[in-house]
């Protein structure tokens, strides 16, 4: 329930707050006056976008703020799911800064507009001119209807199911669509996971081919250089060893001679120590590597083919080759999976059908169940309200397919003159025969405590006389269930409202301001009376007045 709203330097409010009490409340005032200026405030705080232009003061910050009595709406889950601070008196309030940026708050804490207006709609039921058109669509009938069958549970667990069902549906065709192409690439795929593998590629062989073929292609040059050396130093005529033998054999001869011939004899022995050795290593490395024409094709073959699979996979080394090799392996293993995850997935689809299913036949059946009794009270509803002859019916049609609520379409039928056949409400009733139905439904709805509070906007155009008596009957019969509030221009209406409030313009160093009162019962009658009157209060005017609140 709407306990309180407070509003600053919005429109042609400079600053208000109005206390709201339980039962049937009544706005009015001239035209032009700001009654719906109200209405605007309020819908800020239930999530309507903001409009810089509200601001009256354009240098100032606009706040608009309502506090709600939700102790009885079992809100806590929703305040502990978003991470709120569960108040049982709890604080709506919008911010607007000069600059347009607007910013929303529940009990002080920042939430996002979607957030506010999911909250709001759990609240407050605002009813305007633009739902009564509404009126004629088939989907927004069927959540009306749903409103007054009052299985939230129920409805809840459908749409819970429908919204998997989608889900799963599009993953399926995503998956579909995958295993398609996928197989489409298989083969392709596959040839080049048998040409890397069958390439054996070693992360290492690369650097080591590389260093083989360019010994391999001189290893001629290296043969020749090693057999030159061992014919020089011990195999050719005169060669260095034979030559280095005599020249240490003249010296050892002179050496008694000379101490410097010894020395020179030492040094010429380890000079020829250390060629012979060199000779003998030479010689072994000539025999153990034998150069085999062959091997060099190999590994030049080899590395054609190492160098022909980096090309042509545009990648710049073996690592990167075994890194390809790899990801067409996966992508092979997750073809093979993608045909067991289709069949998971099929059949979890098929669960979900059956459930949804099960669940649809439970929502089709308690709404056919609630048809008749919301078909005699609406009918009841509108003969109260002047169309005695009205005619109402609910008509259901079961769908191929599931739908958003339901396997099922709803329509409202309705006949507002004796003899005439029912027909949808879109091609038979007047924009008055609309508003009538609208509040009638509306009343059968409220009465199953759906929403704290309603609020109607001018829900009497194009209303008048005794029937606008009616209306405002209606009205103060919602009010014992939830808190009503109506804007409205009709004396007969107005007199039903357990409380008043007056809205009016006054100027203020030329500035016109919009202000808000309640009525005292003096106020109230004067008020009335001149509704009445149009305007010109008379003391026949009052007494009418008195007489309709006497009858209220």
């Amino acid at each position: 329930m709407l306990l309180k709203l407070t509003i600053k330097n919005y429109t042609l409010i400079r600053a208000v707050e109005i206390d709201f009490r339980p039962g049937f409340t009544v706005i009015t005032g001239e035209t032009g006056a700001g009654k719906s200026i109200m209405l605007g405030a309020l819908s800020l705080i239930l999530g309507k976008r903001a409009d810089p232009s509200v601001l009256m003061d354009k240098e100032k910050k606009c706040i608009v703020e309502g506090a709600f009595d939700v102790s009885k709406l079992n809100l806590n889950r929703f305040f502990e799911e978003n991470d709120l601070d569960y108040e049982p008196v709890t604080t709506l309030r919008r911010e607007i800064n000069p600059a347009g940026k607007s910013r929303a708050f529940v009990n002080d804490t920042p939430v996002n507009l979607n957030l506010l207006k999911t909250l709001g709609t759990r609240l407050v039921d605002i009813h305007s001119q633009h739902q009564t058109l509404s009126l004629n669509e088939t989907g927004f009938q069927l959540e009306l209807f749903d409103a007054y069958v009052n299985q939230p549970e129920l409805l809840h667990a459908y749409t819970l199911l429908y919204r998997q069902y989608l889900e799963t549906q599009q993953k399926l065709k995503g998956l579909q669509q995958q295993n398609e192409q996928s197989k489409r690439d298989e083969d392709y795929f596959r040839f080049q996971l048998d040409e890397l593998e069958s390439a054996a590629l070693d992360a290492d062989e690369l650097a080591r081919l590389e260093k083989k073929n360019k010994l391999l292609k001189h290893a001629v040059e290296i043969k020749a250089a090693v057999d030159m050396s061992v014919g020089f130093l011990r195999e050719e005529e005169g060669a260095i060893l034979e030559q280095l033998g005599r020249l240490k054999e003249t010296f050892a001869r002179l050496s008694e001679f000379h101490p410097s011939m010894a020395e020179f004899t030492e040094r010429l022995q380890s000079s020829h120590i250390e060629l012979n050795d060199l000779a003998a290593e030479m010689e072994n490395f000539a025999s153990q590597n034998e150069f085999d024409p062959t091997e060099l094709q190999q590994v030049e073959d080899r590395l054609d083919t190492l160098y022909g699979l980096q090309q042509k996979h545009h990648v710049a080394g073996i690592d990167e080759l075994i890194a390809l090799r790899e990801g067409y392996r996966q992508k092979l293993e997750a073809i093979s999976n993608l045909d067991e995850e289709l069949e998971t997935e099929k059949q979890y689809l098929k669960e979900i059908v059956q459930n949804l299913e099960d669940t649809a036949k439970k929502l089709r059946a308690v709404r056919e169940q609630k048809v008749p009794a919301f078909e005699k009270e609406a009918e009841a509803l509108l003969q109260q309200m002047g169309m005695e002859e009205a005619q109402f019916h609910v008509q259901i049609k079961e769908l191929e397919t599931f739908g958003p609520r339901g396997k099922e379409s709803l329509t409202f039928y309705f006949n507002a003159n004796k003899g005439g056949e029912p027909a949808p409400i879109a091609k038979t009733a007047s924009g008055g025969e609309l508003s009538r139905l609208m509040l009638a439904l509306k009343s059968l709805v409220h009465e199953a405590g759906v929403l704290p509070t309603i609020i109607f906007d001018e829900i009497d155009a194009g209303v008048s006389g005794d029937i606008a008596g009616k209306l405002g009957n209606i009205l103060k019969k919602m009010s014992g269930h939830i808190q009503v509030l109506s804007i409205t221009h009709l004396p007969q209406i107005a007199s039903r409202a357990d409380v008043h409030l007056k809205v009016y313009k006054r100027i203020e160093n030329n500035l016109t301001l919009s202000e808000i009162v309640p009525l005292t019962a003096e106020g109230r009658l004067e008020e009335i009376a001149k509704m009445l009157s149009d305007e010109q209060v008379t003391n026949v005017s009052r007494a009418a007045a008195s007489e309709l609140l006497d009858k209220a």
